[in-house]
């Protein structure tokens, strides 16, 4: 079986300042404090997909999930190691992520099909299943600076799961939006698994990386902590360790299996 991803010893390196103005930097010098910083939010991360492996990625805020999802994507490069993909990649890593908040939503359509490689001719082609996957009505054709955060997860993930491509990536996207459009959102993905495509997940919803996935990676301050099974994962994590309140957990069971936030 083919490679679809591969990190070798991936490495991002990001510089904190702790002072913005000419004076405070001058006066931070004078009494020798730091004036900036920097810190690893991806360090020294190893491991091989193959093509069709739908893989979890989970980890606490911070631990460098996003960070890592955006090497991948290309968006971002490794300082050291590397990143590699084999094929087409698409999906959705931000909510809203390519929209312009001054055009309608009718043209962002385009514009962030354009983005994730989608010709004109696609597009068209496509787009009446688009409109009808994010069933936003009438405000298709207003701006989508107008928008809600859910109905900017609406557009842009009817975008992306209607793009051809070999590896699919998803960030934290099932968190926003109406439980109905959470079904459908997992119904899809379901679907492009089915197909033989490589699922890269990024969720703190331990339900929805149970239903999705069959390994999970955990990062912990950068660092690939956990690769394996994804009950062992979860376990890892700590995720099930919070049982104090048995009729909170049991109400939320269903909005997790949707793909909420934990």
């Amino acid at each position: 079986m083919a490679e679809a991803i591969v990190a070798s010893h991936a490495t991002k390196q990001f510089k904190m300042r702790y002072h913005r103005t000419i004076k405070q930097i001058s006066i931070a010098a004078l009494r020798r404090q730091k004036i900036s910083d920097t810190f690893d939010a991806v360090k020294d991360v190893s491991f091989t997909i193959e093509q069709g492996e739908s893989v979890g990625v989970m980890g606490l805020n911070g631990s460098g999930k996003s960070t890592l999802l955006k090497m991948i994507n290309g968006i971002m490069r490794p300082d050291s190691g590397k990143v590699l993909t084999r094929g087409r990649t698409a999906g959705l890593i931000a909510t809203g992520a390519g929209f312009h908040p001054q055009i309608s939503g009718r043209d962002n359509v385009f514009l962030n099909a354009a983005i994730l490689g989608m010709s004109e001719a696609e597009t068209k082609r496509k787009f009446d299943q688009i409109v009808d996957f994010a069933d936003i009505g009438k405000f298709l054709d207003t701006p989508v600076g107008h928008y809600s955060s859910g109905m900017f997860s609406r557009l842009g993930f009817a975008v992306a799961v209607h793009t051809d491509s070999d590896i699919f990536l998803m960030d934290e996207v099932l968190a926003v939006g109406d439980r109905p459009f959470k079904r459908k959102c997992l119904a899809r993905m379901q679907e492009i698994r089915d197909e033989g495509r490589t699922m890269f997940y990024v969720s703190h919803a331990a339900g929805s990386v149970r239903k999705m996935c069959d390994r999970v990676l955990v990062l912990d301050q950068g660092k690939l902590a956990f690769d394996g099974d994804v009950d062992e994962g979860i376990r890892f994590l700590h995720y099930d360790d919070d049982e104090e309140n048995p009729q909170e957990e049991s109400e939320q069971d269903a909005d997790e299996e949707l793909g909420a936030d934990v």
